[in-house]
């Protein structure tokens, strides 16, 4: 294992980022943004506390109002979340960091209390998830969301760009395309969440359409090397049941390989749970298929990252729950040191204890 406990704390080569070290702070939905869902000095704290990470992947951040699903959560599409994120980026890289802005469409995951004008939020089909919105008010069954129309298709990729904009703006270092855990994007790739009829559903060449069109166009912005993409195959969250996802990933592998991305991000098995939900899933043929840097998630450990670094199955390991109570994780791995324990009643809202 030594060669490999080496690696993890090695500087990695990442688009133009060199890297400190190849450990990654998974994104973290945290519910601390402030009044019209802008970060603040808070926020700041405690991402800058966190930077020493080769790479921070920002908290899911809402790329307009209907693409919000959670309470309190940070945009990245009006003036002031631009300069509210400003604050969190100028922090970083005083402490020598790097971040990445994560893009957030949730779709049919949300409320009309938390949607412009009380409206019904907008998913691929008008299928009610079993799940429930965080909302203002507490925990609130979702609603069957409205269809998207054919020709709001454009206005939705001009909102993804519109985001991309901004997060350059406010001083990210790149972004990640969310397209996993049953939001927008990856109820457009499942087939029993996308029952469109047009060009956007049908097989699988369409359910991949959308998420395609928008990588194309954010990389228009930024350029391949300063994006990546998250998916979460076989994930079942956010009420998400797939047969057979491996056909529509491995040709996602064939039409994002030219791109040039910066990483595919990939939550391997149910998210926050059993790593082998799917034992027939081949994760390692996935990265493969995948021609750039893969980042892996899901339940690693120190010795877990070491044993992927030492088998190659994985460039880059996320964390994300460690980073939570121990802000100084990476030290502490090099140190073998005991971890905090996490406060799961503070993951969610309040102030800074448990932040």
């Amino acid at each position: 294992m030594k060669n490999s406990s080496v690696d993890l704390f090695q500087p990695f080569q990442l688009g133009p980022y060199r890297l400190t070290n190849r450990i990654v702070m998974a994104p973290l939905t945290r519910s601390r943004a402030g009044s019209g869902d802008v970060p603040w000095s808070l926020n700041a704290e405690y991402y800058s506390q966190r930077a020493s990470a080769g790479l921070i992947v920002s908290e899911a951040t809402n790329i307009s109002q209907e693409g919000k699903g959670y309470a309190f959560t940070p945009g990245i599409y009006t003036p002031e979340q631009v300069k509210g994120w400003k604050l969190v980026t100028d922090e970083i890289h005083r402490a020598k960091g790097l971040i990445f802005c994560q893009l957030w469409h949730v779709g049919r995951i949300s409320h009309p209390s938390l949607q412009p004008n009380g409206s019904l939020p907008v998913a691929p089909s008008a299928l009610k998830p079993a799940q429930k919105a965080f909302t203002e008010s507490g925990l609130q069954d979702c609603v069957t969301p409205r269809a998207l129309k054919t020709n709001e298709i454009p206005r939705l990729i001009e909102d993804y760009k519109k985001a991309a904009e901004c997060a350059k703006e406010a001083g990210f270092d790149g972004v990640e395309i969310h397209a996993a855990n049953g939001y927008l994007l990856h109820q457009f790739l499942g087939e029993k969440t996308n029952l469109r009829l047009d060009q956007y559903g049908g097989n699988l060449q369409n359910r991949a359409r959308l998420v395609i069109e928008v990588t194309k166009t954010i990389v228009e912005v930024w350029g391949g090397d300063c994006v990546g993409i998250r998916f979460s195959p076989v994930s079942p969250a956010n009420d998400m049941n797939e047969t057979g996802p491996f056909q529509i990933y491995s040709y996602l592998a064939d039409q994002l390989n030219p791109l040039g991305l910066a990483y595919v991000h990939i939550i391997e098995g149910a998210t926050g749970g059993d790593r082998n939900i799917d034992p027939n899933f081949d994760f390692q043929l996935l990265k493969k298929k995948f021609k750039t840097t893969y980042m892996a998630n899901n339940g690693y450990t120190l010795e877990s990252s070491l044993v992927a670094r030492e088998n190659k199955s994985a460039d880059l390991i996320c964390f994300g729950k460690p980073f939570i109570s121990n802000p100084d994780l990476v030290a502490r791995f090099k140190a073998k040191a005991p971890l905090n324990e996490l406060r799961a009643d503070l993951l969610y809202g309040g102030g800074a204890e448990g932040y």
